[in-house]
């Protein structure tokens, strides 16, 4: 195949003018310089989940800016800013506008997915520090460019996917540090693991978020602009149902529950499997064929690794009664203490309710271990940085960032690929393309529209 360059020179050249609005006059009352121990920040983006993660207040930070193309979403964002106290503030409809203010430290990136890539990249350009929403991007080529850029430009990013470092993992009902404890030091055996995600292990695939086919235009409201929302997307007619709330189910914005969920499951993931630096190289994919615009359903795809490691996605719970983690040893790792969908011994260790694990390991003859006491004499994994505000303070990488944020970002980008394709494909991690399959790297490497394209690749 021919040697794909990651340059403007492979995108789709053109302009699209966009315009700005500012909401409230440009005077505002915090004045240009953040107090030493308070970092400024700037929401890009004022839809579900700037609202619903309620993105306002963060400590150690003062918010001094929000932006987005839909001026319902804008005065939504101002009434919120004032209930939190936050006084008057900076609102804009073009991003690039927010991006100008020397001001603002940080930006926080809540838009769709299909913008992640280009708003990454122009923040760095800007000298902005960056906090992200999953998913990282939406191809390989994006989250490579965005990797690549952001360390060269110094500039520090976290990507906001939580559970390798805090909070309970999905159906496993525990920190992932322990699971890491135990792939690390070899509980499972020094060779290739096999991971099963799906109903049966606690991790939904969502496959509610389908779009639909054939939609009709419509007349877009006036308070919003849907050249601007569009962005590096394929050019569209209107229509409600590819915006809010609904756009997971198109191929040109997300990727449905898989561009939903697949990082905050992935990502996780690739730390216990201590797979950080590295990425597939094999994915297999089962399942019926993809409409070329409507996100569908699939059965399965394997994600394989050179050791022979395989991440499988049950999307047709086929293995729903497989454990979790099962090692090259034979020990296998279950989630909530559960073997077949049943409790063994209401758990799996003899210690108080308060006390157990929620996930149990059984050795090669399916006896139960003491999964407690094992974790007892393991090592600690190595400390992450998890504090965003320090790191941006300090420069400091921050534990979820551009490279391993990148590589758990291809794994479903590898993922949405074969599914689109309706087959699957070798990978090269290190040159980072499809091999022999110029069909699969179309995917892997997408034309951005217009202007975004030049904004994409540019120094």
């Amino acid at each position: 195949m021919k040697q794909l360059k990651q340059s403007r020179r492979s995108f789709i050249k053109g302009a699209a003018s966009i315009g700005a609005f500012n909401l409230v006059p440009a005077k505002v009352l915090w004045g240009a310089t953040a107090p030493s121990n308070q970092l400024t920040r700037a929401l890009i983006g004022f839809g579900s989940i700037a609202q619903s993660h309620n993105h306002l207040p963060y400590k150690g930070s003062r918010l001094i800016g929000l932006c987005d193309p839909d001026q319902l979403h804008v005065a939504q964002g101002l009434e919120a800013a004032k209930k939190e106290g936050w006084g008057d503030i900076k609102a804009y409809a073009d991003f690039t506008k927010l991006l100008e203010d020397p001001s603002v430290d940080i930006v926080h990136i809540c838009t769709p997915p299909h913008w992640h890539g280009v708003q990454s990249v122009m923040a760095a350009r800007a000298g902005k520090d960056i906090w992200c929403e999953k998913p990282m991007t939406r191809t390989v080529g994006e989250g490579k460019r965005v990797m690549e850029y952001v360390k060269a430009k110094g500039r520090m990013f976290r990507l906001n996917t939580w559970f390798r470092f805090s909070g309970g993992f999905y159906g496993m009902g525990t920190t992932v540090k322990p699971i890491r404890q135990v792939v690390e030091n070899g509980i499972l055996g020094k060779g290739p693991i096999k991971c099963v995600f799906g109903a049966g292990q606690g991790f939904s695939w969502k496959f509610y978020w389908s779009g639909k086919i054939n939609l009709a235009p419509e007349v877009c409201p006036k308070t919003f602009d849907w050249d601007m929302w569009l962005g590096p997307a394929p050019w569209k007619p209107y229509n409600k149902h590819r915006t809010h709330g609904t756009f997971r189910g198109y191929w040109d914005y997300d990727a449905g529950g898989l561009g939903d969920m697949a990082q905050h499951y992935l990502d996780p993931v690739q730390y216990l499997l201590c797979k950080d630096e590295t990425s597939p190289v094999k994915i297999d994919y089962v399942g019926p064929k993809q409409h070329p615009e409507s996100v569908g359903r699939f059965d399965r795809i394997t994600l394989t690794y050179a050791d022979g490691t395989e991440v499988i996605l049950d999307g047709d719970e086929s293995l729903k009664n497989e454990p979790f983690l099962r090692g090259s040893n034979g020990v296998t790792l279950w989630p909530f203490g559960k073997l077949d969908g049943k409790e063994i011994n209401g758990g799996w260790t003899n210690e108080s309710d308060a006390q157990k694990q929620h996930f149990g390991l059984l050795d090669a003859n399916g006896k139960r271990m003491d999964t407690a006491a094992i974790l007892k004499e393991l090592p600690e994994p190595a400390p992450q940085q998890t504090d965003f505000m320090d790191s941006v303070r300090n420069r400091k990488k921050f534990a979820l960032n551009e490279e391993n944020g990148f590589r758990s970002s291809t794994m479903f980008n590898l993922a949405i690929a074969a599914e689109r394709l309706g087959h699957g494909f070798e990978f090269d991690p290190d040159k980072l393309v499809a091999k022999n399959d110029e069909a699969a790297n179309r995917f892997l490497y997408q034309e951005l529209r217009g202007r975004w394209s030049d904004e994409m690749f540019r120094d």
